[in-house]
């Protein structure tokens, strides 16, 4: 019973929008094994590289209404103030953009940052260039999502990338949300942007690995002002 334990505590669970991927690639790769054997091999590592991607492991999140939880699984990458999209409406001055970048292993279950009212969810069309590219902001498809908290409205936009083709939401304006709480999905390689009013300061540092649910990458109330790290 303990091995049984562990074996079931170390295998991270699919997230249920990831079943019909993992059954077509392994249905794939039983196809491919009945052509040419050795195809079966390769079709179950795209297979386990699904499930992977699918993976919707348990996060234990900070709860305390002054911090900002990272959203997403990733890298940093911006911290600068920018105006918000247009399609928001929280306001035509610059705020504190926090962007997190997800490549195709990262894990792509989307997180509240804060706990709060969901406010409005404003859906764009767009391309689908490479996220990392400062421009995927205005150019991509994004799903913008604003959060009433304490310290005011805050907007989390989920933004497409050259390979994701299709991003989830599973929230509706005027749920109660709370940070670390499950809100969406993007399928495969994408960008989270946190815009933040006047009085957050980052908690992070471009390039740092943030963990969806659990890494603070920016605080209100703080006179501390901005982090300062270094790499070793």
């Amino acid at each position: 019973m303990s091995l049984f334990n562990t074996v079931r505590n170390t295998i991270v669970p699919v997230h249920k929008e990831g079943y019909p991927f993992v059954a077509a690639f392994f249905v794939a790769s039983l196809i491919l094994g009945w052509i040419f054997k050795p195809l079966f091999w390769i079709g179950m590592i795209f297979t386990l590289w699904c499930a992977y991607f699918f993976r919707d492991p348990e996060r234990v999140t900070p709860q305390d209404d002054d911090l900002v939880i990272s959203p997403a699984d990733g890298r940093v990458s911006a911290i600068q103030m920018v105006t918000p999209p247009a399609e928001l409406d929280i306001g035509s001055e610059p705020m504190l953009r926090i962007s997190v970048f997800m490549n195709v292993f990262n894990c792509h279950v989307n997180r509240a940052p804060m706990r709060g009212r969901i406010v409005s969810i404003n859906y764009r069309s767009g391309s689908f260039v490479n996220a990392e590219l400062d421009k995927a902001s205005e150019d991509n498809e994004r799903n913008g999502l604003v959060i009433e908290t304490r310290h005011g409205q805050i907007g989390v936009v989920q933004i497409a990338g050259l390979v994701a083709r299709r991003i989830l939401c599973w929230v509706n304006p005027n749920e109660p949300v709370d940070a670390g709480e499950r809100f969406g999905l993007i399928r495969f390689g994408s960008r989270l942007d946190v815009f933040l009013p006047a009085g957050a300061a980052p908690r992070v540092s471009l390039g740092q690995t943030a963990i969806a649910g659990e890494t603070v990458i920016a605080e209100f109330a703080s006179a501390k002002g901005p982090v300062i790290s270094r790499r070793s």
